[in-house]
């Protein structure tokens, strides 16, 4: 009686020890804290909060403004020389494919600083011009205060850490925002064409 007791009681933990890592691992699908991001993301599209921002060019806008469009948003910071540099490269080619929904108000492109101090107009412009920018469609921007930046970086799931030498290690992708103002994917940020692709499909329903 006792081996069948110690039997069901090692089956029982078993069971909850597998039904926590599934839980964890939404059905065993995610075993990185990105993909479980992702997953999340698809499963449960995450309002965005109507936080102001201050563009390239000077002007104030927030998200609540930019609904109505499909968004392509990335975080960066312009002294960034290795993901943020490669990304808006990638933003540049980004413009000419997408050009005629961009013409079409259907979409937007959008940097977001995530080191406001340093990221100011001039840098922001700088930053785009660096990167290739042609001139319609993409909007480089930081938020105006610390407490406007955590909360998108919260619901981006962005993380930035200083490295102790100026600049930052941080996760890198391209986020999707619908027209209804909702995070709805996060692609990788080497594969644009996968951002590309989403958008493609949600003009095409």
């Amino acid at each position: 009686m006792s081996v069948f007791r110690t039997l069901l009681a090692s089956l029982v933990i078993l069971a909850a020890g597998v039904a926590t890592l599934a839980a964890a691992t939404h059905g065993f699908r995610a075993f990185t804290s990105e993909t479980a991001r992702r997953i999340d993301v698809r499963e449960h599209p995450r309002a965005l909060p109507a936080v102001p921002l201050q563009t390239a060019s000077g002007e104030h806008i927030d998200f609540s403004g930019l609904r109505g469009r499909w968004l392509l948003v990335d975080f960066i910071y312009t002294r960034c020389m290795t993901y943020c540099s490669v990304q808006g490269s990638e933003f540049a080619r980004l413009q000419g494919r997408l050009a005629d929904p961009i013409a079409h108000d259907q979409v937007m492109l959008l940097s977001v600083s995530f080191d406001p101090a340093h990221d100011g107009p001039e840098q922001l412009r700088a930053y785009q011009q660096r990167s290739g920018d042609r001139g319609a469609g993409w909007i480089a921007a930081r938020p105006t205060n610390t407490a406007d930046l955590d909360a998108l970086m919260q619901v981006f799931g962005v993380t930035a850490i200083p490295d102790g030498l100026g600049g930052y290690v941080h996760n890198a992708a391209i986020a999707v925002v619908d027209p209804q103002g909702r995070l709805v994917a996060i692609t990788d940020w080497d594969a644009p064409d996968d951002a590309e692709r989403y958008v493609r499909r949600g003009l095409a329903r």
